[in-house]
C-alpha cells in the first residue's frame, strides 16, 4: 500500500478577529468617550448600560446611552462626539491585549487567512490598523459596512465571503456577548476571551481567560460549531 503523504496539522479555513477588547485594549478608550458624552448630556452612564454596549454598533450604543440617561438628544450629534473623542484617543492610547500580537503573527506565519471583523466604523478602524498592521489581514469588515451589524451574523458572513472560504470552517475570536452572538449566528467556531463582560461556555464555543500562549494548532483543535 502506498504511503499516505503527511498533509500537516489541520488548520482553520480562516481566523476572524474582533478588534475592540480582543486584539486591542480599546474598550477602555470607549469608556472614556462614553462617560464624557454622558456628562455633556447632564448625566452619569450606568454600569449596566455600559456593559450592554460592549461589542455594539455606534447607533445602538448611542441609543442605549440616551435611554439610560433619560434624555432626548440628537443621535447624530452624540455619535459625532464619540467619533471625534475616540479618534483623538485612538491616535495616542491604543494598547494590545495580552497574547494578541503573538497570535496574529502566528496565524500570518502559518499562511491562514485572517480578517478583522469589528463594530467600529471604517474611519476609526483605519487608525487602529496603523497599530495592528494592515498586512496581517486579507479583509476587514467594519460596523458601517454591513446592513445589520453585530449581534446579527452579517459581519462574519461578509468576512468569509471576502476571504472566499466557508464560514463554518472559520474560527471567530470575540470578547463580548454581542460579538459571540454574531459569530455563532453566522455559523463560525467561536473562541470567547472576555474582556469586560463574562461569557459562559456553550456547545461550539470555547472560553479562555486570554490569548497568551495560543497557537494556530490550538484554534484548529477547537470544537466545531
Amino acid at each position: 500500500m502506498p504511503e499516505v503523504p503527511d498533509r500537516g496539522p489541520a488548520r482553520p479555513a480562516a481566523v476572524l478577529f474582533d478588534m475592540d477588547g480582543t486584539l486591542l485594549d480599546s474598550e477602555k478608550i470607549w469608556d472614556v468617550a462614553l462617560h464624557e458624552l454622558a456628562r455633556e448630556l447632564g448625566g452619569t452612564l450606568s454600569r449596566a448600560a455600559r456593559e450592554a454596549m460592549v461589542g455594539s454598533s455606534m447607533g445602538r450604543s448611542v441609543a442605549l446611552l440616551h435611554e439610560d440617561l433619560g434624555v432626548e438628544a440628537d443621535p447624530a450629534r452624540s455619535a459625532d462626539f464619540l467619533s471625534t473623542r475616540t479618534t483623538e484617543l485612538f491616535r495616542t492610547d491604543l494598547e494590545w491585549r495580552p497574547g494578541a500580537r503573538e497570535l496574529l503573527a502566528d496565524v500570518h506565519a502559518a499562511g491562514v487567512p485572517a480578517a478583522l471583523v469589528t463594530s467600529t466604523h471604517r474611519a476609526l478602524t483605519e487608525i487602529a490598523l496603523d497599530t495592528l498592521g494592515r498586512g496581517f489581514f486579507t479583509a476587514t469588515v467594519c460596523g458601517d459596512e454591513v446592513a445589520r451589524p453585530k449581534p446579527a451574523g452579517d459581519p462574519y458572513l461578509r468576512a468569509a465571503e471576502l476571504l472566499g472560504v466557508g464560514v463554518t470552517g472559520c474560527v471567530a475570536i470575540e470578547d463580548s456577548p454581542l460579538g459571540v452572538t454574531s459569530a455563532e449566528a453566522a455559523g463560525c467556531v467561536v473562541l470567547a476571551v472576555p474582556s469586560e463582560v463574562p461569557i459562559a461556555p456553550a456547545p461550539g464555543r470555547a472560553v479562555r481567560d486570554s490569548l497568551v500562549g495560543l497557537s494556530v494548532a490550538d484554534l484548529a483543535a477547537l470544537p466545531p460549531a
